[in-house]
């Protein structure tokens, strides 16, 4: 007997409020409801192949409502993908399954994005998008070819990245980006209208967006919608009214299936509604057959593609950049050895956009953006033309004021690979978009953040924009590499590092105000260790001097007023604290002697967390306050950051 599309989805129903039941802990609401809707989806619009997850044209599905995390496991383990096994799925929520209670992307092949924070998701697959746009733009329809579906719900469209992302994607005209929103009215407090009576369709609608409805369990009703959002040359919203929980005789409609297991009364009677009789955690071979032919599809097209790849004049390029090495070496020797030259006295902010010159000529995968600030990151060169709807060859995206959106835009990016993202603000606002710097690196991205205006320094603008507690806040951040340069060999040094880790993202931390140079060396990268002794004592060394950007010069002004008093000093530069603490013991020892020298660390910050580096018996210089509005030289003394202030400290510490 033929095996129908209810029955299909019915599957998907069934491993999911088994899943959850056997954890006790779940969202069974949210995959019942958009059952039909899924598969719909894999069996009429999503291109993939589960024996190449990884296959570069394939389509993007981005599950952007997380937390029904049972509808990704269901439809990657029916469709025939090597996991999650059924073993993986009984084990559901439970310590090293790969299925999460949200979707992991670095646990699972298929799953395209670390979601679950909502909004971020659909934001995500804005950059995806974009992306996938670009490359089309430079590689043609042959190699480059794809959509980005996304499944959202009424929470992904409260959040405010949700006006973000979609303003963006509107903007830019994304027509390969499709979101299926699951409109079925409620959230876990209950009916949405408890919260909300904004026009969802009106909103999309006034940015830019086509948007189209349909009944989210009608079959057909749901292929006529998704066919008219593949056919409009905008990104579509499409409205699927869905019953949250579908099935559940007594409980679906209601926030009583949102983020509870249904229990097994209403299990049993959910498969007595639905007519499947099987066991937990068990499919008729049948169903199951008719989705691993689904699965099954997409190994012709991919074949084709690499067809087409193996036959194209780009291939070698096309792969290079969807590998994703970046060897910057070469490209920025000559412009490091002039550095040493010219010793230029220059912004850090300045000084990146200078080493941004040779990258973004080296590297055409470089692409950046800033959110209304490019005249103050200094993010844009004239390599980087804009990326816009009439032209997606473009390498900058003006993102607007939209830090949160340009952070997860670029995290979408990275993800869909053959670009590294960049984007600037100033640090301050780091603030706006430190949930996607999060995800950033949960996912172990290669994003980099070129955050600028990094101290009081930045002046007059006074303390709300003046980062504070920033640097700390970022360095706190599990896999965030985070680098506060001194001058501009340090900033290439350290445009190096992050463009060549691919396993995390990073935030290069910039001034406003003119830096001198401190270094004159530019025979190997020494910023590459985190720290590392940029001046040496001339007599008997009784502190060592440890400061990070701005303050490195001032550290050396220090030194010198120590040794004018017969008080030997080491100056050691701490571009990258975590970098420096990863080191082995005997370089951490060499560059901060345990000799019972004075550590004195210099950062124009919060000093919370630097007793890590200058032990609990160091010296902070630092800035346990907010800042106020005047200019940067002014404020800097004003608050101590001067040698004729610092050096009466260290010679009373010292006693």
């Amino acid at each position: 007997m033929t095996v129908n599309q209810r029955q299909m989805a019915n599957a998907i129903r069934a491993l999911a409020m088994d899943a959850i039941q056997a954890a006790n802990s779940g969202h069974p609401g949210m995959p019942m409801g958009m059952a039909d809707v899924a598969t719909v989806l894999y069996s009429d619009f999503l291109k993939f192949d589960p024996a190449d997850p990884k296959w570069p044209d394939r389509d993007r599905f981005v599950l952007s409502a997380g937390h029904g995390s049972m509808l990704a496991y269901a439809t990657l383990h029916l469709t025939g993908y090597a996991r999650p096994t059924m073993d993986n799925i009984r084990n559901f929520r439970q310590l090293h399954s790969p299925c999460a209670g949200h979707p992991e992307n670095f646990e699972l092949e298929g799953v395209e994005a670390t979601t679950g924070p909502l909004g971020q998701g659909l934001a995500m697959a804005v950059g995806m998008a974009i992306a996938e746009r670009h490359l089309n733009a430079v590689f043609g329809d042959d190699l480059v070819d794809h959509k980005t579906w996304v499944v959202a719900g009424d929470g992904c469209l409260m959040e405010g990245i949700n006006h973000e992302a979609i303003g963006l994607a509107g903007h830019l005209g994304l027509g390969r980006l499709n979101v299926l929103w699951d409109d079925n009215r409620i959230t876990i407090d209950g009916a949405v209208d408890l919260s909300s009576s904004e026009d969802i369709a009106a909103r999309y609608a006034a940015t830019g967006w086509h948007v189209v409805k349909c009944d989210g369990h009608d079959f057909d009703d749901i292929k006529r919608a998704m066919a008219e959002a593949v056919a409009d040359p905008r990104p579509s919203l499409i409205a699927c009214h869905t019953i949250i929980g579908y099935g559940a005789p007594n409980k679906q409609g209601s926030s009583k299936v949102h983020g509870s297991p249904l229990g097994d009364e209403e299990i049993a009677a959910t498969r007595q509604q639905l007519g499947w009789d099987s066991a937990p955690f068990e499919v008729p071979e049948d169903i199951l057959s008719a989705w691993r032919a689904l699965g099954a599809k997409g190994a012709s097209a991919k074949s084709e593609w690499q067809d087409r790849l193996s036959n194209s004049s780009k291939k070698t390029e096309f792969t290079r950049r969807m590998t994703g090495d970046v060897d910057s070496t070469a490209a920025m020797s000559t412009y490091k050895a002039q550095l040493a030259v010219d010793l230029p006295k220059a912004a850090t902010r300045k000084s990146s956009e200078m080493a941004l010159g040779p990258l973004t000529e080296a590297f055409p995968e470089l692409l950046g953006g800033s959110a209304d600030l490019t005249g103050s990151n200094n993010t844009k060169t004239s390599f980087t033309k804009p990326l816009n709807k009439d032209d997606y060859s473009g390498r900058y995206i003006y993102y607007g004021i939209r830090e949160f959106g340009m952070a997860a835009a670029m995290n979408g990016m990275a993800l869909h690979g053959g670009v590294v993202p960049f984007g600037g603000t100033f640090m301050i606002f780091s603030d706006y978009a430190r949930p996607a710097i999060r995800l950033s690196a949960l996912q172990g991205l290669r994003v980099v953040y070129v955050l600028t205006h990094d101290s009081i320094g930045q002046g007059e603008d006074g303390p709300t924009h003046q980062p504070v507690e920033q640097l700390q806040s970022l360095r706190m951040i599990p896999n965030l590499e985070v680098f506060r340069p001194c001058d501009a060999i340090e900033v290439a040094e350290c445009w190096q590092l992050a463009l060549e880790r691919k396993d995390g993202p990073s935030v290069l931390a910039l001034s406003r105000q003119d830096l001198a140079m401190v270094r004159t060396s530019v025979d190997s990268n020494l910023s590459a260790k985190g720290a590392y002794r940029i001046q040496t004592a001339g007599t008997a060394r009784k502190v060592v001097l440890i400061a990070t950007g701005s303050e490195v010069a001032l550290a050396t002004e220090v030194a010198a007023q120590l040794e004018a008093k017969g008080i030997g000093a080491d100056v050691v530069s701490m571009p990258s604290m975590t970098r420096f603490l990863a080191q082995d013991a005997a370089y951490r020892n060499d560059v901060l002697p345990d000799d019972g020298t004075l550590r004195v660390s210099i950062e124009a910050g919060t000093t919370f967390g630097w007793s890590d580096i200058t032990g609990s018996n160091g010296l902070h210089i630092g800035l346990d306050r907010f800042g106020a509005s005047a200019p940067g030289k002014v404020l800097m003394d004003h608050f101590g950051f001067s040698a004729d202030k610092i050096t009466p400290q260290i010679i009373a510490k010292l006693g």
